[in-house]
This record gives C-alpha cells, structure tokens and sequence, in this order.
C-alpha cells in the first residue's frame, strides 16, 4: 500500500478504503469557481461487487493498492466470464462480468489487455486507448452535409454507436476510442 494524493487517481485504479479493496470506475476531479477542489471517485467493492462514491479533497491522501499488472490476451467469453492468456506461459485466466462490466463491447479476439491482479485474481482491465471495428450500418449522406464539420450516427460490429463524418459507409473500417467510444479515423489496414 501506498499513500498518494486523490487528484493522482484514474479509472482502474484499486484503493484500499476502510480495509477493503475498491476497483476505480470512474475519477473526475471537479475545480469549482468559489471552494476546494475536489476529487470524486465512483469505485466498486472487489470482495461484494458494490459500487460505492467518494469525495476527497484533490490534496488529500489515499491508499493505493499496488496489484500484480500482467499483460494478457483475450481469448473468449463464456458463463463464468472472460478468459485472457499468458503469451508466454500460457496460463489462462478468468476476468468476471462484472470486473470488465462496459468494456466488453471493445474485446476482440487475440486483443492485449492489462490486467490488475490480487492474489491471482483478476480485479481491473485496462484495454489499449484505441480500437479498430468495422461500420455495419450508416445513415445515408444529405446532400450539402459534407460542406459543414458535422458527423452522423452509425452502429459499428460490435454493436456500438459511434458518430462519424459523412464520407464514412457501411463496410468502412475506422479506428476509435475506447475510453470515449469517439471517432478517431478511418483504419489504414
């Protein structure tokens, strides 16, 4: 464990708060016009899967967990939850539903993640900052559209909508963010 300022922590983060182990979902920290800056951290509790909020002053000190952080390839999903794989011993391991939780869209097969471990237990994923998916469905160009800056909505393989540029159709591969599902660029593949 070790003491560092709240204004330091990010998504994927593990703090221990009251004795246990809390996973980081989200950090934002809010700098109002009149008062103290603040950090709030929306975390999940690892042993009972509950979600919890925090406010700390962005100066104040909290206890990060340092976890076992593993590079592993993501293989497949089924029941119990998602499989990823050591590339060099080959070990696999298991990441539960609720751990990966909205960024099951973004896995793709043979796709390296990093993974937090406590105690050979998978606790946070963090998947690389972009991705490429393949647009399935796209609105049509109106005509004088493309004169302007404006994007249209489109539905990407893997089920996510993401607003493009006009030139984007169906079948386009494009690159895009995995933090904000936003779009990037076309894929150069």
């Amino acid at each position: 464990m070790a003491k560092v300022i709240a204004s330091s922590i990010r998504k994927g983060n593990v703090l221990e708060i009251g004795g246990k182990l809390c996973a980081v979902i989200k950090a934002d920290n809010i700098h109002p016009g009149k008062g103290t800056p603040v950090t709030h951290l929306e975390m999940r509790r690892i042993a009972d899967g509950v979600k919890i909020t925090e406010r700390y002053r962005t100066t104040e000190n909290v206890e990060r967990a340092y976890m076992e952080e593993r590079n592993l390839e993501f293989i497949f999903e089924d029941d119990n939850g998602y499989t990823f794989m050591d590339q060099e011993s080959f070990e696999q391991i298991t990441v539960s539903k609720d751990v990966v939780g909205d960024a099951a869209v973004y896995l793709q097969a043979g796709m390296v993640c990093i993974i937090m471990l406590h105690e050979g237990i998978g606790v946070s994923i963090e998947l690389p900052q972009r991705v490429t998916v393949e647009i399935v469905e796209a609105d049509p160009v109106v005509k004088g559209q493309t004169a302007s800056s404006s994007y249209k909505p489109a539905v990407a393989d893997n089920g996510l909508r993401v607003m493009v540029p006009p030139h984007i159709a169906a079948g386009t591969r494009v690159v895009i963010m995995t933090a904000d599902g936003s779009y990037v660029e076309r894929a150069k593949d």
